[in-house]
Formats: C-alpha cells, sequence, structure tokens
C-alpha cells in the first residue's frame, strides 16, 4: 500500500521519507468554479510540491446541492467535467466523492429517492471520469457527518448500482472507528475498493497520536487484494513536526497487520 496525505501541497515544504504523494482538496487543487488562469497558479502549485498530487477530496461544494429538490444535474455535471479534466492535467486519479453538505438530504425530503439521486449522478459522472482518466471513490461518513452513505455496506451497495468501472469505494478508518464499523465491511466490498482514508476514531489525529489500533482494518484490506493508496486525513496539532512519525506509525501497523 502506497501512503499519502490529505492536505495543500504548499505545507509540504520538503520531502518526507516514505510519504508517497498528496491529496488535496478539489477547490484548491482543480478550483472548477473558476477560470482556468487561477487554475493554472494551482497546476504549478502541484508541480512545484515535494510529492506528487495524485488525488483529490471535497468534491462537490455544498452549495452546489446533489440530493433533494433543489439539484440542478446541468450544473452539477458542468462542474464535474471540468474538476475532470483539469485533474489529469495536475496527475489526478482518484477524486473522493464525500461531500456530506452537498449530498445531506434535506429535512422532509424521503432518504430512497436521494439515493436514486445519487446513483443517477453517479452513472452521468462515470463515463465523464472515464474520460479523463480519473476514478471517483464514494466515502462513506459518519453518521454525525451526514444522514446518508454512512457505512461501507451502503457505499458500496451504491457503487454497484452505478455499475460503472470509474466508480468505486472509499474506506475511510475514522469514519468506520467512530460509528462502530467493523472490517468485515471492507471484506465484503472486494473488487470494489479503489482508495483508503485513516485517522484515529477518537479525535481524528493521525495513528500514533492516543495508540488506537487499526491493524484489523488493514488485514481486511490485504485479505482482498488491495495494494492501492492509504491516505492520513487527520487533525493536527502541528503539521510539519506530527507527520514524519505519522507516516511511520501507519507504516508499521500495514506491515503488522
Amino acid at each position: 500500500m502506497r501512503i499519502g496525505v490529505c492536505t495543500s501541497p504548499e505545507k509540504v515544504t520538503s520531502p518526507v521519507a516514505d510519504l508517497e504523494y498528496i491529496e488535496s482538496p478539489v477547490a484548491s487543487a482543480l478550483c472548477p468554479l473558476e477560470d482556468d488562469s487561477a487554475f493554472e497558479a494551482r497546476l504549478a502549485a502541484a508541480k512545484a510540491a515535494p510529492a506528487p498530487v495524485e488525488a483529490a477530496n471535497c468534491f462537490i461544494p455544498t452549495e452546489l446541492k446533489t440530493t433533494g429538490p433543489q439539484v440542478d444535474p446541468a450544473a452539477v455535471d458542468a462542474y464535474v467535467t471540468t474538476a475532470m479534466r483539469r485533474a489529469k492535467r495536475v496527475g489526478i486519479s482518484t477524486i473522493v466523492f464525500g461531500s456530506g453538505g452537498s449530498r445531506k438530504v434535506p429535512e422532509g425530503f424521503s432518504i430512497a429517492d436521494a439515493q436514486e439521486q445519487i446513483v443517477a449522478h453517479l452513472k452521468r459522472w462515470g463515463p465523464i471520469a472515464g474520460r479523463f482518466g480519473v476514478t471517483i471513490a464514494i466515502e462513506p461518513l459518519n453518521k454525525a457527518e451526514c444522514n446518508i452513505i454512512n457505512s461501507v455496506d451502503e457505499g458500496a451497495e451504491l457503487a454497484r448500482r452505478a455499475d460503472h468501472p470509474n466508480i468505486r469505494l472509499l474506506a475511510d478508518t475514522y469514519h468506520m472507528a467512530r460509528d462502530g464499523q467493523g472490517p468485515e465491511q471492507i471484506r465484503r466490498a472486494q473488487g470494489l475498493m479503489a482508495h483508503v482514508h485513516c485517522a484515529e476514531g477518537d479525535g481524528r489525529g493521525p495513528l500514533g497520536t492516543k495508540g488506537e489500533d487499526q491493524r484489523p482494518y488493514f488485514k481486511a484490506l490485504k485479505d482482498i487484494g488491495y495494494k492501492g493508496r492509504v491516505s492520513i486525513e487527520a487533525r493536527w496539532e502541528d503539521f510539519a513536526s506530527q507527520l514524519p512519525p505519522a507516516v511511520v506509525e501507519l507504516q508499521r501497523q500495514i506491515q503488522e497487520a
């Protein structure tokens, strides 16, 4: 498995041993709501980083709704197309669809209808992503952060319904640990897993902060043959000093799993 970190490229000011890539927010890496000149500046920043920017997260902004009565599919698809086109130029091959604010189901709106909306989006986005060589990874979020797609099982079901090779799944050990989800959900998602986030469930610090053992999750990933990216997506007290030992601890838990 390859180890990366979720941050803006400018925050990684020098190479970090065994840190293989950066995962940047879509808004700062690709700025899909801004013109090409704004993107060119962000592209230069990505290319200057000491590790390649290979993935992106925080896909759809809160104001661009993907569930509920105010969805504008044409506007969403235009945004997605711009993001995918620019992702190819940066070298980003995975974009994470967490976007809890965008996909949060409004009060009084049917969860089942919202799921249908998300599946319809994914079916449209798959071919768009495919044209630019990008995989969209559905991120389940814990129940305190969003009211839809809260488990790996639920995300896997939607990925299967989307039925496109560029629509896949993410497992986030923080969200799983926080909601008490076990590693068996990862095993049930064999063949769908395209990306992983990790942080401790208690406080969302990087692994090693409170000594949380997440080796069962990494063992499950090994059991399904996962060899892809694992991004540290954590809350940092001092990013520069915490990142190197966080990489070491993540690497240790993966190796011992």
